[in-house]
């Protein structure tokens, strides 16, 4: 059975993302209940948002001088939370994905490493043997050298 198979980091990042949007709707009601969040965080990235769907809609139809009205605050704070929420779903999985892609990097990084460590070591035995080699080379070069320097045995 193949380890690599199973995607497990699919599998969590699935995990992570389902958790998180309880997460970001109680977040998205907490917004919608407290004054000063929905005032200061929820209400100005509505509008904003409201403001560059509607200028580009606009565009698009030909309407190139007219005025956008601003959302009411029931429904900006609604298009707020909303926004709010997504966005806490999109970092989550976001964050998700950055750490699987610096995991993969560190495992790549590794077995780089083990590599380049097996080539090293294969490199110092080639070299080892090498000079062995030359060692030897040399050794049966004297052996003959001594071998022809004997003097001939004579024959009678």
């Amino acid at each position: 059975m193949v380890v690599g198979a199973f995607p497990i980091a699919k599998l969590l990042y699935l995990g992570v993302r389902q958790m998180s949007k309880p997460v970001a709707n109680r977040i998205k009601a907490g917004a919608r209940r407290s004054e000063f969040f929905k005032t200061y965080v929820c209400l100005p990235p509505a509008q904003l948002y409201h403001w560059i769907e509607m200028r580009t809609k606009m565009r698009i139809m030909g309407f190139k001088g007219a005025s956008i009205k601003p959302l009411n605050e029931d429904a900006a704070a609604e298009l707020g939370a909303e926004l709010l929420g997504e966005a806490i779903i999109f970092f989550i999985g976001g964050g998700c994905m950055v750490l699987e892609y610096s995991r993969q990097a560190a495992n790549s990084r590794r077995k780089e490493e083990e590599l380049n460590d097996t080539i090293v070591s294969l490199q110092t035995q080639i070299a080892e043997l090498s000079l062995s080699t030359e060692t030897l080379d040399a050794q049966l070069r004297e052996v003959n050298r001594l071998l022809h320097s004997l003097p001939a045995p004579s024959s009678k």
